[in-house]
């Protein structure tokens, strides 16, 4: 199946258990809108290329559409309406207004200059221009994107309207209307929740094993949380393989050397004698009691989830665990703690953001933590609840969680 198409499958498998009105169904299978615009970007060199970019708007029964934009050669349509639709899952099971939404634009951008790679953004903010703004739909970062590429956002929607219009996109630097925490908040969110499947389940923080897949933003983000935090890494992996060392990981000490030398691989040197490189495929199936999975879609899958070995995943990436896969785990005994949950820590800050532009007014780094905390945690409540009452996974309880607001607020909306 598609990746859409697996998007599709998890909703309907929730709407059945909770007996979903099949009107409202049917209008969350299908996006709102569906934008795809050509892109022409001025090289360095002077000619003219034509990159293709997207835009899809799936929901905003409660709130402004809401969603990343990525840069990556290999974005397509269908994975930008699945990402749409998880974006209005994910606000919902939090509970912050707003739907779902999901851009791209098909590049390699690290093939780009600086400014080549600002011409792009602007180019494709204004073909999106009319779609896009702060009550209508509010881009962020994603895959390849990043605060730099938010500002020259902000600042071309801004030139088009003749104003400040600062919370057009947020996940901006600080000093052009970002929040404080928004950096790290899709790991800090997941952390939240982590703490309390601890809590949950009686595991403790110290000597639990850890793997994390991806050694990106975020996957390099939780790992060192997860070590300040007592938890043992014991191995990580980017593109081009992984590390696993026996008696754990310095997670900062990694993060330098990928820095220096461009991927982990290059660092088994730094964890000792008890350190080896390993393929991406054999990290995921190492003995450990917490999976994280940090990167692409389709990591596990039914060809591998019989060979994974945690007791415990948890999705920071969006659709790292396939439906089929779900099965399996399912029936072995593995808790998945669904990314609609567990990665949300990075819209909730976005809305943090969204909410300090139109004040005008910010708010200290103490103050971001404690409200999303408070989010997080109430919402893993919510769904360890709904599990329990619908005897369900803990991903069927985080879609109902979602599909049961989105129903009131279609409902009260009216269905045309």
């Amino acid at each position: 199946m598609s990746l859409f198409e697996n998007t599709i499958s998890q909703m309907r498998q929730a709407a059945s258990i909770m007996k979903l009105d099949p009107n409202v169904e049917t209008i969350l299978s299908t996006p709102h809108r569906i934008l795809e615009v050509s892109v022409p970007v001025t090289m360095d060199n002077g000619s003219i290329r034509i990159f293709t970019g997207f835009r899809v708007q799936h929901n905003n029964a409660r709130g402004p559409y809401k969603g990343g934009i990525r840069f990556h050669p290999e974005v397509d349509m269908e994975e930008v309406k699945a990402l749409a639709i998880w974006m209005t899952m994910k606000c919902s099971v939090v509970g912050i207004p707003l739907g779902g939404g999901k851009g791209g634009v098909i590049v390699d951008s690290h093939t780009l200059s600086a400014l080549e790679l600002e011409r792009l953004t602007r180019s494709y903010i204004r073909a999106i221009a009319p779609a896009i703004g702060p009550t209508k739909d509010v881009p962020a970062p994603d895959m390849y994107t990043t605060p730099q590429i938010m500002a020259w956002a902000a600042d071309e929607f801004s030139k088009i309207h003749g104003e400040n219009v600062l919370g057009v996109v947020t996940g901006k630097p600080l000093e052009v209307g970002g929040s404080a925490g928004r950096g790290d908040s899709t790991s800090q969110g997941g952390i939240y929740v982590l703490e309390e499947v601890c809590k949950t389940y009686n595991l403790p923080h110290e000597g639990t094993k850890v793997v994390v897949q991806g050694f990106g933003n975020a996957g390099a983000n939780v790992a060192k949380m997860l070590h300040d935090n007592g938890f043992k890494v014991v191995g990580v992996s980017d593109s081009r393989g992984g590390i696993y060392c026996e008696n754990g990981i310095n997670p900062d000490a990694t993060h330098s050397c990928k820095l220096d030398k461009g991927s982990v691989v290059e660092c088994s040197g730094i964890g000792g004698e008890n350190c080896k490189v390993i393929t991406n495929e054999e990290l995921l199936e190492l003995e450990c009691d917490i999976l994280f999975l940090s990167a692409m879609e389709n990591q596990v899958t039914a060809a591998n989830a019989d060979r994974i070995k945690a007791r415990f995943i948890v999705e920071l990436a969006n659709g790292p665990v396939t439906p089929e896969a779900d099965v399996v785990l399912e029936k072995k005994g593995v808790l998945v703690v669904p990314d609609i949950l567990a990665n949300a820590g990075g819209v909730t800050v976005s809305y943090f953001e969204l909410v300090q532009n139109e004040a005008n007014f910010y708010w200290t780094d103490e103050e971001v933590q404690e409200r999303l905390k408070k989010i997080m945690v109430d919402s893993w409540n919510n769904v360890a609840d709904l599990a329990k009452k619908y005897n369900c996974t803990l991903r069927q309880a985080a879609f109902i969680a979602a599909l049961k607001r989105l129903e009131a607020a279609i409902k009260l909306r009216g269905y045309n």
